[in-house]
């Protein structure tokens, strides 16, 4: 989860017994529609999902939302800041402040992932916290799960990485506080494959680890939803 800006701008399957069994032939097979991610089809989330470790919380102490730079930065240098990316990405009929290079968004319209609803976006005060920019994996998440030994230099682009982050819902991207998927889950259920999908990617490409708990949780989601839901581009 993003903080709102303070301005107007504002599951690691269950172990597997330590023999086969004598007659391997006679071994259940999977339900119908499951995959176990050691298997699963190159390019999909089941498949990365194999590849992340999984390991306890760390303790969150020394965590500080400064620690992954202070506001918005802009880390493809093309002049706007990435909330303002976000929300030029995300929403449709969008308008920018004259004068900014298309760069401070106005108003637009989100089709909200969260909880599939429509919400008219208009910056100002009072209204612009009614759309909010998601870290997917959320900053305290990460911190208590492997973003304690990256640099800072690597924190601010984990911050700042368009792959994590998401125009959402005001709301329910405070619902959502710094839970991982085995404590929070979209209310749109349509959209948790996508969700989870980019959780993994996230974590995959920055090298934290998952609890078994939340690992268990994705791969539920995607073997018994979507076992071949492909890996988000990013």
């Amino acid at each position: 989860m993003s903080e709102p800006e303070p301005s107007a701008e504002k599951a690691q399957a269950p172990a597997e017994p330590s023999q086969a069994p004598a007659d391997a032939s006679a071994a259940p097979a999977p339900p119908s529609g499951s995959e176990n991610p050691t298997q699963a089809k190159a390019g999909t989330t089941l498949h990365q999902l194999a590849g992340i470790q999984i390991k306890g919380r760390a303790p969150k102490t020394g965590y500080e939302r400064s620690l992954f730079g202070s506001g918005w930065k802009d880390p493809d240098r093309n002049g706007c800041d990435a909330r303002n990316d976000m929300l030029r990405r995300d929403l449709k009929g969008i308008e920018a402040k004259p004068g900014t290079n298309g760069c401070v968004i106005t108003s637009g319209v989100l089709a909200d992932p969260f909880t599939g609803k429509r919400i008219d976006f208009v910056r100002g005060q009072g209204t612009s916290t009614k759309v909010q920019i998601d870290h997917v994996v959320a900053l305290s998440d990460a911190w208590q799960k492997g973003a304690q030994k990256m640099t800072e230099e690597q924190r601010v682009a984990f911050a700042n990485d368009p792959l994590n982050l998401l125009a959402v819902d005001g709301p329910s991207n405070a619902s959502k506080g710094d839970s991982d998927a085995a404590t929070w889950l979209p209310p749109n259920k349509p959209f948790r494959c996508s969700y989870v999908a980019r959780q993994t990617a996230v974590k995959a490409k920055h090298g934290l680890w998952m609890t078994k708990s939340e690992h268990e949780g994705i791969k539920r989601i995607l073997t018994s939803q979507c076992p071949k839901q492909a890996i988000p581009a990013g």
